[in-house]
């Protein structure tokens, strides 16, 4: 079983310690080249290498990457608070197709004594005019941990672009039931944030697998390009197994949807998460 990093409040050593190897682990920012100066020793850099396993049938940028580069929340970060994802969103101006590099430009927009809310403009980070996604987001803190807390250490992942890169949901340990129903195991550290709940990373990327997957089932292409998505995180998923349930809607000429329901089968098949997708007919594959 994962622990709560809220169990070491009281004892600021075990909790730094903790704080380290969980986030030094976690998977999701790791994989896709994303560096929080707010965390991690170094220098500022918010820019994110495009790899091939980040896009879609379409050539665009998948909205999970855009997610987890930007997911939002008032910008609280771990050394000041305990964060909990609340509501995300994400809006697409330009899909990013032939895009190398993207930077994404955050901006606080409001910190109270629990919530939190911020924004961000992700550009092209080699035509920074070209303005590829909003993302807006709310957070809550649910603790406080210790003061002292220093900026972590964290060794990245050297993934190189190539065609035999897997699949983003297959990284996260994700499987497919049918078209419309996906799932990923119990919950594991590298997954998990540190107060024990599955992350945002994860949950994006298999939310929009299954919205994807219900929708291209549904209309028989699989040249759609992500429109906007909006995340509704209803409770801390903590146990697992995790099902994932799209819903595709067809919508007027072009757009399609999808709505994804998340539920933790450890916990009674309690619902954890709410996701809409909408997608767009693109005229042909782009790669």
């Amino acid at each position: 079983m994962i622990r709560d990093i809220r169990d070491l409040t009281s004892e600021p050593a075990a909790y730094a310690a903790e704080l380290q190897r969980r986030w030094g682990g976690l998977l999701s920012y790791r994989y896709i080249g994303r560096h929080h100066a707010s965390m991690n020793v170094g220098p500022v850099d918010d820019t994110v290498t495009v790899r091939r396993d980040m896009l879609d049938g379409a050539g665009g940028v998948l909205l999970s990457v855009f997610g987890i580069a930007a997911p939002e929340g008032g910008l609280v970060s771990d050394l000041e608070a305990v964060p909990n994802p609340v509501v995300h969103s994400c809006q697409v101006l330009d899909p990013g197709v032939g895009v190398k590099r993207f930077e994404v430009r955050s901006e606080d927009l409001k910190r109270g004594q629990r919530m939190s809310y911020s924004r961000s403009l992700i550009v092209d980070a080699d035509n920074p005019s070209r303005v590829l996604a909003l993302t807006e987001g709310q957070g809550v803190s649910i603790g406080v941990p210790p003061d002292g807390l220093q900026k972590m250490t964290v060794e990245p992942l050297e993934v190189v672009d190539s065609p035999d890169l897997p699949p983003l949901w297959q990284v996260f340990g994700g499987r497919q039931v049918d078209a419309r129903t996906w799932t990923l195991p119990e919950l594991t550290a590298e997954v998990a944030s540190p107060d024990a709940a599955l992350h945002v990373g994860p949950q994006f990327v298999l939310t929009e697998t299954a919205a994807r997957s219900s929708v291209t089932a549904l209309i028989g292409e699989t040249a759609i390009s992500g429109a906007s998505s909006h995340t509704m995180f209803l409770a801390r998923a903590k146990s697992g197994p995790f099902t994932f349930v799209a819903e595709p809607i067809l919508g007027s000429d072009t757009v399609i949807a999808a709505r994804t329901h998340v539920y933790d089968e450890g916990a009674d098949r309690k619902l954890v998460t709410a996701a809409t997708h909408v997608f767009r007919r693109v005229a042909e594959s782009r790669t």
